[in-house]
This record gives C-alpha cells, sequence and structure tokens, in this order.
C-alpha cells in the first residue's frame, strides 16, 4: 500500500517542572498507509496522544522525523499544506467549536484558507452531509449533544479535504449514543471517502472496529497487527494495563475452563458462532 505518514525513529521529551527532561516517545517508527483505519491504544502517559500531535506538527520530534506525503513536519514553509493533509480532531467538541452558527464553524478553517466563497458553501454542505448533520446547518451548537457536536467538529475538518484524519479520543466524554455515532460516521469516512483514520481511543470495542491496532506503552511500539491477532494476547495486554474487547476475555476465559475456543475472536457474532458450534460438536477439551 501507498505510504502516507512515516514516523521514523522518532523521539520527544516534555519538560519537567524541575527543568528536566522526560522522555516520552523512545524512537517510534510507525508506517501509516493511505486508506488505512488505524487504532492506537496505550494506558494514560503512554505517548499515544503525544504521537497524535506529531502526526501534524502540533508537535516535532526532538530526534527522528515525521513524514506526511513527502512533507516533513519540520518544513515550517509548508506546514499550511502538511496540515491540510491531516486535520485533528480532539477529545472535548467544545474546544474546536467557536462560531454560533453550525454551518458557519464548518467553514472558519475554509475561510483562513481563502477559499472561494461557491467553493466553500459546496464544500461545506459535502462536510455536513457526510457526517449526517446538515439539517442541523443553521442551529446553534451549544443547543447540539455531545455526539453531535462532535460530528460538527468532524465536519470542520472534512471541509478541508484531509488525507488524513487524526481523532484523539473523540469519544471520551460522550454518553454511548454519542459513541455509537462518531464511531459510525468514522468508519463511513473511511469506507466511502477513502480518508486515513488514525483512532487514539481506550474504548477496546472502537479499536476492534479498526483494520490495524498498534499498541504503545512507555514509548515503544508493543504491538502492531489487526485487531484479532493484537487481542488474542490477552494475558500480554492485561500486563500492559489494558483491556481487551468483552468477547475477547469471555472467549479466553472459557478457553482457560478447557473449552476449545478460537485466540481471535473480537466480535459478538463470531463468539456466539463459535461457542454456537461448540455446542453442536461437544465440549471439546471441557471437562464435564
Amino acid at each position: 500500500m501507498d505510504s502516507l505518514i512515516s514516523v521514523q525513529d522518532v523521539r520527544f521529551s516534555y519538560t519537567t517542572d524541575d527543568g528536566g527532561e522526560q522522555e516520552v516517545l523512545q524512537g517510534i517508527s510507525l508506517e501509516i498507509c493511505r486508506g488505512e483505519m488505524i487504532a492506537v491504544l496505550g494506558h494514560n502517559g503512554s505517548g499515544k496522544s503525544t504521537l497524535a500531535k506529531l502526526l501534524n506538527a502540533v508537535l516535532l520530534p526532538n530526534a527522528g522525523q515525521v513524514v506526511v506525503d513527502g512533507i516533513p513536519t519540520t518544513d515550517d514553509d509548508r506546514l499550511l499544506a502538511l496540515r491540510q493533509k491531516v486535520g485533528m480532531v480532539f477529545q472535548n467538541p467544545d474546544n474546536q467549536i467557536i462560531a454560533t452558527i453550525v454551518e458557519e464553524d464548518v467553514a472558519f478553517g475554509l475561510e483562513n484558507m481563502g477559499v472561494d466563497p461557491v467553493e466553500m458553501r459546496e464544500r461545506v454542505d459535502e462536510a455536513l452531509k457526510a457526517v449526517k448533520m446538515y439539517a442541523y446547518r443553521r442551529h446553534a451548537p451549544h443547543q447540539l449533544s455531545g455526539g453531535q457536536k462532535q460530528r460538527i467538529a468532524i465536519a470542520g475538518i472534512i471541509a478541508m479535504r484531509p488525507d488524513c484524519i487524526v481523532l484523539d479520543e473523540p469519544t471520551a466524554m460522550l454518553d454511548p449514543q454519542g459513541r455509537k455515532e462518531v464511531m459510525k460516521t468514522i468508519k463511513r469516512l473511511n469506507r466511502d471517502y477513502g480518508i486515513t483514520i488514525v483512532l487514539i481511543t481506550h474504548e477496546m470495542e472502537e479499536a476492534a472496529q479498526c483494520e490495524r491496532v498498534v499498541v504503545i506503552d512507555h514509548g515503544t511500539i508493543k504491538l502492531d497487527d489487526t485487531p484479532a491477532h493484537v487481542f488474542s494476547h490477552v494475558q500480554e495486554m492485561k500486563a500492559l494495563g489494558l483491556d481487551v474487547p468483552q468477547v475477547t476475555e469471555l472467549a479466553d476465559m472459557l478457553r482457560q475452563a478447557g473449552y476449545d475456543l478460537p485466540c481471535d475472536l473480537i466480535t459478538e457474532d463470531a463468539c456466539v458462532d463459535a461457542i454456537e458450534r461448540l455446542l453442536r460438536g461437544g465440549t471439546a477439551n471441557a471437562d464435564s
């Protein structure tokens, strides 16, 4: 696949209160291909949010480099072009929504880019339709639910037509329905528009919906594979302070009890099918 973002032996440190240095990323290397949908997992302080900010030059590496579609993030002269390729969506949509009318907020970035008014109108409408919020285009953002606000924040990024959207825990402040709405939107943008998605999340069920999962611990990459393969390492994930999808944990408990179930179950349907086959064929290794 065509590489869109290349993270090459990147190190990053924060300055501590006492003037020292705390290294957060310790030589991370990662290739993100065009059109991928990737989840990045890690406990608090693992470096995953720092990595997200390095992808569109909110932060710059202390060593190594991040290259986006041929543009190093350290190239100040091409910073605008780079940020048009990689957009960021953060946890709290209220921090990204600044206008009093939905469509005006979505148009804000385009105005800064100097987009022609006719094209701006087309882009705003297209972006709102992409996140299923066109009917709310003349509403006040403060009247919307958390999930709707987050979709408006995403629309503002879509209107700029990026190749990639990095979402830093976009569902963390939402209720279950809001999380469901946002995940549905993210998956549709990836599937229908070909937008590369990098999803930073604490939610294992969200990560299981991606095609690739990267696990970071203490500034290094521990696992990088399909969700089925990553979550099959149940004990390793728990040792890293992370959960696995409930379905995967259930299957692991049944395997430990002696039932012959696959180790790569990550969806409810797959788990039901496996248990049904097991019941039809007997209890396999289980003592009965």
